[in-house]
């Protein structure tokens, strides 16, 4: 078997409201999806991480940097693509935009192997742990509004979002300090005294200013405190780490074994999230997992992007080993957006349907059980969302 060609389809549309974080307002959704198609007739799909024009730079890199360096390989070599891939490209980016762009083309690999073998991916990396996975739902994104608007939206919107049936809810922050301890208490009161919150600040803080909003925020007991500082920051993680009684999240913006290995040296992080579709695909994703394992570190993947993310991310959780194991383990959760996402809710030929399985379930979503990721784009799809060339 030998690929024949390897695909970026960037997808766009304008959402109806801006939806934003600490570092920016987003008015537009996009994807990026990698097909890799064979002389045998399997395709696989997989999907790059990177919004807006992040895509397009991306879809550059996959199919005039990587495409070439492929072609003519056999997809189930997936060790050797990646670290050919990887070590032709380590004098040009061994972090960033071209780790998103090799990590499509990894887990689309990873979906090839799993339709020859016919094997769903959760058993191609290891077997389930679990069949079914409880899901947070993440709302209360940023929007261009005063902070007292945003306190008075944000006890409903978190109330909504457990009136959906979700297992915990996460919230934005990254007004300012003051501004971001009324957001928390804002979100507490909204979902009650027994809910678990997450507060995500996506790198807004010094250490200095973290440390105030993370002993103002203990009063409302959120159950980790996500990117605090700069991701390059590793002393602060540690001295927040050791300062503060709320777990200390993050690890999205790390790449590959070597950046996590440093991050975890450090001590930095209570819980860890790797991002599958940014830190080298599946193949390398498994190697940051049993680095973190290692530093009895929980991993609870970090989750944005299409219906391929999600589907690629419930097998991976569904195969990983508890942490610690015992009767009652600690368990993983899939991360979920809430928000307005067409890529996510009707990309596939058949939905996984996320938020009506919640509703169902109260709080789960089951791993597709079809080979490879389990899952089909809807290629019309596709199509009218398409970014031209």
């Amino acid at each position: 078997m030998k690929i024949t060609k390897v695909t970026s389809h960037v997808l766009r549309y304008d959402l109806p409201e801006p939806l934003g974080y600490s570092q920016q307002y987003y008015h537009q959704r996009t994807a990026h999806l990698v097909e890799v198609e064979t002389d045998e007739g399997i395709t696989g799909w997989g999907e790059c991480f990177g919004a807006g024009n992040v895509a397009l730079a991306n879809r550059a890199i996959v199919e005039q940097v990587i495409a070439p360096m492929v072609l003519g390989m056999d997809p189930l070599d997936r060790d050797v693509i990646w670290h050919k891939v990887y070590n032709l490209l380590r004098d040009h980016g061994q972090k960033g935009m071209p780790m998103q762009s090799l990590s499509g083309v990894d887990i689309a690999l990873w979906d090839i192997a799993g339709k020859v073998a016919g094997l769903p991916l959760c058993q191609m990396v290891g077997g389930r742990h679990r069949a079914r996975l409880p899901v947070y739902g993440y709302g209360m994104m940023l929007r261009p509004e005063s902070a007292d608007e945003l306190v008075a939206r944000f006890p409903d919107e978190a109330a909504a979002i457990k009136g959906m049936g979700f297992a915990a809810t996460k919230m934005k922050v990254g007004l300012g300090p003051r501004d971001d301890i009324r957001l928390i208490e804002a979100v507490r009161r909204g979902v009650g005294d027994d809910f678990r919150f997450m507060v995500d600040a996506n790198h807004c803080y010094t250490t200095a200013d973290a440390f105030y909003v993370g002993r103002a925020m203990e009063e409302f007991a959120p159950y980790w405190f996500e990117e605090p500082v700069a991701p390059e920051d590793y002393d602060g993680y540690r001295e927040l780490r050791t300062g503060l009684t709320t777990n200390i999240s993050g690890g999205e913006v790390e790449f590959n074994r070597w950046g996590w290995r440093a991050l975890l040296e450090a001590r930095a992080l209570d819980i860890a999230q790797p991002e599958v579709c940014a830190l080298g695909g599946v193949t390398e994703y498994l190697r940051v997992l049993a680095l973190c394992h290692a530093h009895f570190t929980p991993v609870v993947n970090h989750v944005w992007g299409s219906a391929i993310a999600v589907a690629c991310n419930l097998h991976l959780l569904a195969a990983m080993p508890p942490l610690p194991g015992g009767l009652f383990p600690w368990e993983p959760m899939l991360e979920f957006d809430t928000t307005d996402n067409k890529f996510r809710d009707d990309l596939l030929e058949e939905p996984l349907d996320i938020q009506g399985q919640v509703a169902r379930t109260g709080g789960y979503a089951a791993v597709p059980e079809g080979s490879g990721l389990g899952v089909s784009p809807d290629r019309d799809f596709i199509a009218a969302y398409e970014v031209a060339r």
